[in-house]
């Protein structure tokens, strides 16, 4: 029988060697022990570990490396010897260790998990006290009592956040100091920390941040237990804080103004028109529906409803994917980047009065810093918003209709094949009129500045082709 002791400090690096050199052997997991008591191991005997490493190649993934970080750092002592049974084990099943419902894989998790918890609740409880400093830097100290071995697992992180101060945390297990430097040395008494002028501070801040009309103690412990009141200043103020809280939720109550303020009328006359039941006979009727419409989503969010614009009985209709920003804030169809490339095209190819219009009504983006990033709408947000486009169609009745993009030509044909092989063609409406295919000016400006040129030329003869087309209608 094979004994291996791991050290209170340095543990995981002892582990992974004696692993590795014993798993390069093929020694079973029943032909070791694992120990954390060097006493016990003093009359316990054992045969020692081999002196080189044996013939097989040992291997592991990342993911069980960093579970074997966590799971040492348990008290159970049975978690080498559990570590050491899945590492054996995974060179003859590769599959073993992805498995959760593996029942080793499982037990593993679970220890695991409240070494994470405690690792978490150590970076969050931990409150260091300055102390004298004999140098230029600052000098801080701190006391911190985990059930589990995770100080050398946990401390990284204040190397990481205070690179720029000397700091020690003493633990029952050990004690971290950093200089520039993370060492770890073995436990010593507790230390005499002084008092510190910004604990005083800190209470002010915790008792002013403190809503007694949110009171729920099961939740606060669950976040902040009870383990860890003693070392944190702030939770002596607690339980006053406690005693007091209906006495602060009555005056609060008390304190609440009993009259409507003078604001809330003029925000109740500002509200959008409700949406009719009735079935709108003209466009101006329409476009007043439309303000309070609630037929999907997207309404939320958007500033207002864009409506068509344009003469009720122009011989050609526009009709586009959504509005933009520009369009959103103005409440006008095709007025941003993308509208003005569209006008510039319909003036230059001569044609006469449209009516422009989106497939969708509302803009649909997501925000990002201050700005605003167009989203494309769904089939189903078009779906919703095709009985807006099928009143225009029906009160402006065009002789032709532009479908600019996939998503006006998805409402307007039903159809959501590619765009690419259909451009510049002309298929039937749903209603049966014709409907021209073409791409939507926000396409053509987000392509490289050198494809632009080409893609506006496609654009540009197929506004000319829409105007031919629709002569040969008027004149038929």
């Amino acid at each position: 029988m094979i004994r291996v002791t791991l050290p209170p400090l340095g543990f995981v690096q002892v582990w992974r060697d004696a692993a590795r050199l014993l798993a390069s052997h093929d020694t079973p997991p029943e032909s070791v022990i694992w120990s954390r008591d060097a006493a016990a191991d003093l009359f316990g005997g054992g045969d020692p570990l081999p002196e080189r490493e044996g013939p097989a190649r040992v291997t592991a993934p990342a993911s069980f490396q960093r579970l074997v970080e966590t799971v040492l750092c348990h008290r159970d002592p049975q978690a080498p010897s559990w570590l050491y049974q899945a590492l054996h084990r995974h060179q003859r099943d590769r599959r073993a260790l992805s498995n959760p419902a593996d029942p080793l894989t499982r037990r593993l998790e679970e220890l695991a998990k409240p070494v994470r918890r405690e690792i978490h609740k150590m970076h969050a409880f931990v409150r260091f006290r300055e102390l004298p400093a004999a140098g230029p830097r600052r000098s801080f100290g701190a006391w911190f009592e985990p059930e589990h071995a995770i100080l050398e697992a946990a401390t990284p992180f204040f190397a990481k956040r205070f690179a720029d101060m000397d700091w020690m945390i003493a633990t029952p297990q050990g004690v971290a100091r950093f200089d520039g430097r993370l060492t770890f040395h073995p436990p010593a008494p507790r230390p005499d920390l002084p008092e510190d002028a910004s604990e005083a501070l800190w209470g002010t801040y915790f008792a002013n941040i403190f809503n007694p009309a949110r009171l729920a103690v099961k939740a606060m412990q669950s976040e902040m237990p009870r383990k860890y009141w003693s070392n944190l200043p702030e939770t002596r103020l607690i339980p006053e804080m406690l005693a007091g809280a209906d006495a602060r939720v009555a005056a609060m109550r008390a304190a609440m103004p009993t009259d409507t303020p003078a604001r809330a009328q003029r925000i109740l006359d500002r509200q959008a028109p409700q949406m009719d039941s009735q079935r709108p006979q003209t466009l101006a009727e329409a476009q007043h529906q439309a303000a309070a419409c609630r037929r999907c989503g997207l309404c939320e969010a958007a500033t207002q409803t864009v409506w068509g614009e344009g003469p009720p009985d122009a011989p050609l209709m526009i009709v586009g994917e959504a509005p933009g920003d520009a369009e959103d804030l103005s409440g006008r169809p095709f007025v941003g980047p993308a509208g003005q490339l569209l006008r510039e095209e319909l003036a230059r190819a001569e044609i006469g009065p449209a009516w422009l219009t989106n497939a969708v009504k509302h803009f649909k983006f997501t925000p990002r810093g201050k700005r605003r990033l167009h989203q494309n709408p769904t089939r189903g947000e078009i779906s919703h918003c095709r009985w807006w486009l099928d009143l225009e169609r029906e009160m402006v009745r065009p002789k032709l209709t532009v479908a600019l993009g996939a998503s006006a030509a998805f409402a307007l044909t039903g159809s959501a094949a590619p765009l690419t092989p259909r451009r510049g063609r002309i298929e039937p409406a749903t209603d049966g009129g014709p409907v021209l295919l073409t791409w939507h000016p926000s396409r053509i400006l987000r392509l490289p500045p050198p494809d632009q040129p080409a893609a506006r030329a496609e654009l540009a003869a197929d506004l000319s082709t829409a105007r031919e087309v629709l002569s040969r209608i008027e004149a038929g």
